[in-house]
C-alpha cells in the first residue's frame, strides 16, 4: 500500500536530480533557498494532464511572483516531454522519472482507482517544497481540473 511512503508536512523533501524536455539535468538542490511545487502527472498530452499543465502554464506569473518555481514530473520520455511542450507552449520544465524512484521517493506511484478499479500507476500529486527543503504541502489523488486554483487559495496566491 503506497499510505506507507506518503510524505507529510514537515518531513524533508526527498532529493532528486532528473532530466528535462532538454536533456538538461535538474535538481531539486539547485532551487535550494527557493519555494518549489513539483507536481506528478501521469501523461504528457493526455485530457487530464493537458488541462493541469496549461492551468500551471496559465497561472506561472503569479506563482513565479509569490517566489514559487514549478517543476512537473511524470514516466514519460523526452520525446514526449518535448511533443507535449511544444504543443502546449509550456514554460517550466517537465521532468523525466521512467525509472519512477522519484515517484516513488514521493509516494505519487502505487495503487489507484480508474473507472471504479484498482490499478498501478501515477497518483496525481502536487507538493509544495519550502525554502529549508520541507514539505509544506502533501497533496494526494488531486483532480486536474482546478487544482492550480486550489493550490494558489491554500498558498495565499493571488491570481
Amino acid at each position: 500500500m503506497t499510505d506507507a511512503t506518503r510524505l507529510e508536512p514537515g518531513d524533508s523533501a526527498p532529493q532528486f536530480t532528473l532530466t528535462d524536455q532538454d536533456g538538461n539535468q535538474v535538481s531539486l538542490a539547485d532551487h535550494a533557498g527557493s519555494k518549489v511545487i513539483v507536481y506528478f502527472y501521469p501523461a504528457a498530452s493526455t485530457p487530464g494532464c493537458t488541462t493541469q499543465a496549461c492551468d500551471f502554464r496559465d497561472n506561472l506569473n503569479s506563482l513565479v511572483a509569490a517566489g514559487y518555481r514549478v517543476l512537473g514530473v511524470s514516466k514519460d520520455e523526452l520525446p514526449a516531454l518535448q511533443k507535449f511542450r511544444d504543443e502546449e507552449h509550456l514554460t517550466f520544465p517537465l521532468l523525466s522519472d521512467p525509472g519512477l524512484d522519484v515517484h516513488t521517493a514521493y509516494g505519487a506511484w502505487g495503487e489507484k482507482q480508474l473507472y471504479g478499479k484498482p490499478v498501478t500507476g501515477t497518483i496525481r500529486s502536487t507538493f509544495v517544497i519550502g525554502e529549508d527543503g520541507r514539505i509544506e504541502q502533501a497533496l494526494y489523488n488531486v483532480k486536474a481540473t482546478g487544482h492550480v486554483a486550489m493550490l494558489r487559495k491554500k498558498l495565499g496566491v493571488a491570481a
